[in-house]
């Protein structure tokens, strides 16, 4: 028997004082913790290169979860899905951060010649396959890049955002029209500028490494950190009164096979590079590998084997734990962490030239807890600005009513 449909009006959808002024607290707490941060910094030579791989870390963490919920914006736009909607409008906040983003990557832009060894002076004379990638990697051609991919990110979470927030006040159907028909062309530039961004920022911190499928890797985590940071957010708001009736177990449920479907996915990417690289055994490739099974890192791939893939399998194959929310609260958070981990683990065994070491630092926590504070901040400005729920969209009530398979 269909479930009757919720009356929205009924729903609380409009962040009240006390969440207002807690993501005012998170805010500035974020802000206090990065100048912690830049204190950490000082002193050392080997401190100022740690703490900007710890920022770098921190800022793909923030940055994936973004690109991870545009992805979701545009796919809901793409197959014109119903499900999805009572949680767009969160989805749209998060990928809103992106037009924060090339604000925090300017602490990356100053740091540069200290994250990638081709940007150091000098490096492309001592090191002649450096020089022949210099017409690409260079810091000239990587800042027009990063202005390119920033700019079309930032835009297209910006349009996506507008033009839902103008829905609310119109309810013109065509509003729906025009973000179904531009979603397939920017999916299609979100895949390249993906793609770009992963050789760019992660890639080439081993200029001598190289990978065809570190796009797709990328990828895979942003969509499952997402999921799983969507699950961890409606969990809370629901939990704070939000939501309620609006979203029942049968969206609970989806989401859940989401964050199932793509920590499959990211195993599936995950072994295949591992596979095609050890198979081939070209020194140029394996050595990124040998890295990250020696010296202390050994112990964070295995923790990555199991805790990234195969304790959330095993957590969420039950088909009563992705229609709590109480219960998928902690496997999606769990998910989260491993997800920091993974860009953790791509990010900090090229530190230091080759050096960094296994064990967290302060300064990776300040960095961690200090943009995240800034990050939620920002996504409860978008929100506090309008409803949580697009309160107009044509296909509202089928997603109130929404019964999961």
């Amino acid at each position: 028997m269909r479930a009757p449909i919720v009356d929205i009006r009924t729903v609380r959808t409009r962040f009240d004082r006390p969440v207002t002024a807690l993501l005012m607290a998170a805010g500035a707490a974020g802000v206090v913790l990065l100048l912690v941060s830049l204190l950490l910094s000082l002193g050392s030579d080997e401190a100022r290169n740690r703490a900007a791989s710890a920022y770098l870390t921190s800022f793909l963490f923030y940055l994936t979860l973004s690109l991870g919920a545009l992805f979701f914006v545009l796919l809901h736009h793409l197959v014109r899905a119903d499900w999805s909607v009572v949680v767009r409008r969160i989805a749209e906040a998060i990928a809103a951060n992106l037009i924060l983003v090339p604000l925090l990557a300017i602490p990356v832009v100053l740091s540069m010649a200290r994250l990638y060894d081709w940007a150091a002076p000098g490096a492309v004379e001592r090191d002649h396959l450096l020089a022949a990638k210099a017409a690409y990697l260079n810091p000239g051609f990587f800042l027009v890049r990063m202005v390119v991919y920033l700019g079309a990110w930032a835009w297209m979470a910006f349009w996506y955002l507008r033009r839902s927030a103008e829905q609310d006040e119109t309810g013109d159907l065509e509003v729906t029209g025009r973000m179904e028909r531009w979603s397939a062309p920017a999916m299609v530039v979100l895949a390249i500028t993906m793609f770009v961004a992963s050789i760019d920022l992660v890639m080439s911190l081993d200029p001598h490494w190289y990978s065809t499928m570190i796009g797709v890797y990328l990828f895979a985590g942003s969509a499952v950190g997402f999921f799983a940071f969507l699950a961890v957010v409606t969990g809370l708001l629901i939990r704070f009164g939000y939501l309620r009736r609006a979203m029942t177990a049968e969206h609970f449920h989806d989401i859940g096979k989401l964050v199932f479907a793509f920590t499959v996915f990211w195993a599936y990417i995950a072994f295949s590079q591992y596979m095609l690289i050890w198979y081939a055994n070209i020194p140029e490739e394996t050595e990124w590998y040998h890295r990250r099974q020696t010296a202390g890192w050994g112990a964070m791939s295995l923790l990555l084997l199991f805790g990234h893939f195969i304790v959330p399998f095993l957590a969420l194959l039950p088909r009563f734990v992705k229609r709590n929310p109480r219960l998928l609260f902690a496997p999606a958070l769990w998910v989260l962490a491993m997800h920091w981990i993974d860009i953790y683990w791509l990010v900090m065994p090229e530190a230091q030239g080759g050096q960094g070491t296994a064990a967290p630092r302060l300064v990776d926590i300040t960095c961690l807890l200090g943009l995240g504070g800034i990050y939620v901040a920002a996504a409860g400005h978008w929100l506090r600005a309008r409803a949580i729920v697009p309160v107009k969209d044509p296909r509202l009530e089928e997603s109130l009513a929404f019964e999961s398979v």
